[in-house]
């Protein structure tokens, strides 16, 4: 392969990721069909990593993916279509596709389709994963980590929901004031799932997952610039900044894995902590309080410590008492215990975990398994500890995290 069809290759590539969710949003506003503007965009990204090496990268790479992606859509309608209403139509819809194609910005309609995702026709459990899916491209076993759920099962229901919103008629719009609350939940929950999957990477260094954190942060920004006078909004978008802040911090200058309480806070980026602050703050003048706003304010709370040289563990206790009656998360329940841990002892904090007994999911879950092997340790209980940490070693993607597992569970006592 040579320079000029590697460059097409790579644009291609590039296009195909950062401009996925625009292009099914615009497709799928136009045809209230989702899965068949994702099997359209499928085809057109398929046929640019043929073309474009061939004949060399357009000039609007994005209106030539739709203009391919029309194609199809078209098809698919005027199979499903008769009589001369529908051929009517038919042009309207072709029409429309044809005159966006030909523009040189094409309306990002990302907004509007995640509220769609939201609405109360779907099934609740399944429209976060929706969104992560049709908004974001994230495939079922990726969605299925984020939400403790099989890839399977999950597989189906979000078949089943991009179904609905095209028997249904599903509209495309950012819904009223009275219509928000709810929906609203489900759209932050979808972003800062998104986030959470690129958080995984922390040097940046894989492309899928840094263009995904980027991602979220348009969409968190979206969100709360369009809807200033919602706090949770505001306190998603204080959270995500808060911990891309340390995001220098999490590896050492080898590439190994540094934990929080051992992460050097001098690192932290300044900026990004100051308008997390300003953000809260204005999320607190609101006058409601909610999930985001109280997760903002945790990692406000290790702040603390960049000011004072300590951590305020009776703050964070008190945060996460609030945010665990809210929200019943086992995730918060094994943070708090944690955090109880460093302010009682560590044995109040085994007590204070959830057990798998209750909970089936933290059997697959490794911060559960670490944060276990962790405390367990702390007691002394050295053989419990290391059977603990084998399943969170077994758990673990990121092998500099594996490798501070292995080196914590080697560090015990035989």
């Amino acid at each position: 392969m040579n320079e000029g069809d590697a460059h097409a290759r790579r644009t291609a590539d590039t296009v195909a990721r950062r401009s996925y969710g625009k292009l099914v949003a615009f497709l799928a506003a136009r045809t209230r069909d989702v899965a068949a503007a994702e099997d359209a965009l499928s085809e057109a990204f398929a046929s640019a990593l043929v073309d474009w090496p061939l004949h060399g990268c357009p000039s609007n790479p994005e209106a030539w993916l739709l203009t391919v992606a029309r194609r199809k859509v078209i098809d698919v309608a005027r199979r499903r279509s008769s009589g001369e209403a529908a051929t009517r139509q038919l042009q309207i819809l072709a029409e429309g596709l044809d005159a966006a194609a030909a523009q040189a910005a094409i309306p990002d309609r990302r907004l509007a389709l995640m509220f769609a995702c939201a609405h109360p026709a779907i099934e609740a459990g399944v429209r976060a994963p929706l969104v992560l899916q049709v908004v974001l491209g994230l495939d079922a076993k990726r969605i299925a980590s984020a939400f403790l759920m099989s890839p399977a099962a999950i597989g189906k229901r979000l078949v089943r929901a991009k179904s609905k919103i095209r028997q249904a008629g599903i509209p495309f719009r950012i819904p009223e004031r009275e219509e928000l609350p709810g929906r609203l939940d489900t759209v932050l929950d979808a972003i800062y799932a998104a986030f959470a999957e690129g958080w995984t990477d922390p040097g940046g260094t894989d492309v899928v997952r840094r263009d995904l954190s980027q991602e979220a942060f348009f969409l968190a920004r979206l969100v709360a610039e369009l809807l200033p006078e919602q706090p949770e909004a505001l306190g998603l978008l204080a959270l995500m900044l808060h911990a891309e802040a340390r995001r220098r911090a999490r590896r050492n200058g080898d590439g190994e894995y540094v934990p929080l309480a051992e992460q050097d806070a001098a690192l932290w980026d300044g900026q990004m902590i100051g308008e997390a602050e300003t953000l809260l703050r204005r999320a607190s003048a609101l006058g409601s309080i909610g999930r985001y706003q109280l997760e903002g304010a945790l990692q406000s709370a290790h702040v603390y410590r960049r000011h004072t040289g300590h951590a305020n563990w009776a703050e964070m206790v008190q945060l996460y008492d609030a945010l665990s009656a809210l929200t019943r998360s086992p995730v918060v329940a094994i943070n708090r215990a944690l955090a109880i841990a460093e302010l009682q002892d560590a044995r109040g904090a085994l007590e204070a975990m959830p057990e798998v007994a209750a909970d089936a999911r933290l059997a697959g879950y490794q911060p559960y398994w670490a944060a276990r092997a962790e405390l367990l340790a702390r007691t002394g209980a050295h053989g419990e500890a290391r059977r603990a940490y084998g399943i969170a070693i077994g758990l673990e993607r990121d092998p500099a995290v594996r490798r501070f597992l292995e080196r914590r569970q080697s560090a015990l006592p035989a």
